[in-house]
């Protein structure tokens, strides 16, 4: 995949969250003689948007990029290379979409979109709507889908995957290790790290929220990405057998609910920008997701066990960044996931891999249009 007699080798990917630990597996896998460092600015890896993920594998989310790079991760998903998981990344629960009567456009419009996945969207009727998720008020149902082969994603398990994978193959993680700036050295990067100077060839930015400003640190243009919170909170469970039900939420996408063990996990769905931080529920989009379920189901939620918040990335036009820099083709971005980022993240972090590598998509992205993904699209450069 890469020409070593042009391609460095010293790289050094930012960022410990999903995608630069896929990112950087990625690269070895296709390059076992590079020398990569993982560099993590807290002192745990994961701490922020990955380690908050309540993830699912849907499918039908996100733009027809996105899609694509869902499907190149299906196999890893569902058939992960031997030796990196102790047991299943996936476990199959439906999803269920309901509306009321004012949301036939956006029911059409998810019944359409569904046609483009591995598998179909479907209508049900409201009598397998409420076997599927028995608290609903049935007075509330207009109309359902389901999303029929979808399925619960261990994230923990599937970010250290590609940890083992990166260690074993002689990968280096260094945490407490904040980037605060690079400049070009050579044909290369020199990194001012607070763990002092790093000298690398390729610079591979997988910051998450924090991805516009590790390049504005390298004197490139951003590309405009836009951390939005998402909080969610768990509250007792209805004391029933609760084996079977299924991941439920609006069709509009202003509340969800899972059960979790004993314990229900509720979410507002909120998208309201923030700076990146290390974000902290807000009590009014928690004391707003309880009316709206409450409304939604008889639940009667009164109080909540506890709750925490992540930042999901965006881009502009709402399509991942992966690729090198038009400006400078060392640094290379993997950001702007959307929420997207766990159930994608083999494919983002092969094809992070293949391009920063000097080669093209793979077979894999055969369904990708590798223009909506570059970052040259916001400078027209795409």
């Amino acid at each position: 995949m890469c020409d070593h007699s042009r391609m460095s080798t010293r790289i050094a990917v930012i960022g410990g969250g999903i995608a630069g630990v896929s990112a950087a597996h990625h690269i070895l896998e296709l390059d076992p003689a590079a020398d990569v460092v993982l560099l993590e600015m807290e002192a745990t890896l994961a701490q922020h948007t990955t380690g908050r993920s309540a993830a699912l594998l849907l499918e039908n989310l996100g733009t027809a990029s996105t899609r694509a790079i869902c499907s190149a991760s299906l196999q890893f998903l569902r058939e992960t290379p031997d030796g990196l998981v102790d047991g299943p990344l996936l476990t199959h629960r439906q999803v269920l979409h309901v509306g009321t009567t004012e949301q036939d456009a956006a029911i059409e419009r998810m019944l359409a979109d569904g046609v483009s996945a591995t598998t179909d969207t479907v209508e049900v009727d409201l009598d397998e709507a409420m076997r599927l998720f028995p608290p609903l008020r049935r007075d509330r149902l207009h109309r359902a889908l389901v999303e029929p082969d979808s399925a619960d994603i261990d994230v923990g398990a599937l970010h250290q995957a590609f940890v083992r994978g990166f260690r074993r193959a002689g990968g280096r993680i260094a945490t407490s290790t904040r980037v605060d700036a690079a400049r070009p050295d050579g044909g290369g990067w020199r990194l001012d790290t607070t763990d002092g100077p790093v000298g690398v060839d390729l610079v591979v930015n997988a910051a998450g929220a924090w991805g516009d400003l590790v390049a504005h640190g390298a004197g490139l243009e951003p590309v405009g990405l836009e951390p939005r919170r998402r909080t969610a909170f768990m509250v007792d469970g209805p004391g029933t057998d609760t084996t079977g039900w299924a991941f439920t939420g609006n069709i509009a996408h202003d509340w969800y609910i899972k059960d979790d063990g004993l314990q229900m996990l509720c979410s507002l769905g909120e998208q309201n920008p923030s700076e990146p931080c290390d974000a902290r529920p807000e009590e009014i989009d928690v004391a707003l997701a309880i009316d709206r379920l409450n409304e939604a189901t008889m639940l009667g939620i009164r109080s909540v066990n506890s709750a925490w918040t992540g930042l999901r990335t965006f881009a502009p036009d709402e399509s991942m960044v992966i690729g090198p820099d038009p400006d400078h083709p060392t640094f290379v971005w993997c950001v702007g996931q959307g929420g997207t980022g766990i159930q994608t993240s083999p494919g983002a972090g092969r094809l992070t891999a293949e391009l920063a590598l000097g080669g093209g998509p793979s077979e894999v992205f055969a369904g990708l249009v590798l223009d909506e993904v570059g970052p040259g699209r916001f400078r027209g450069k795409g």
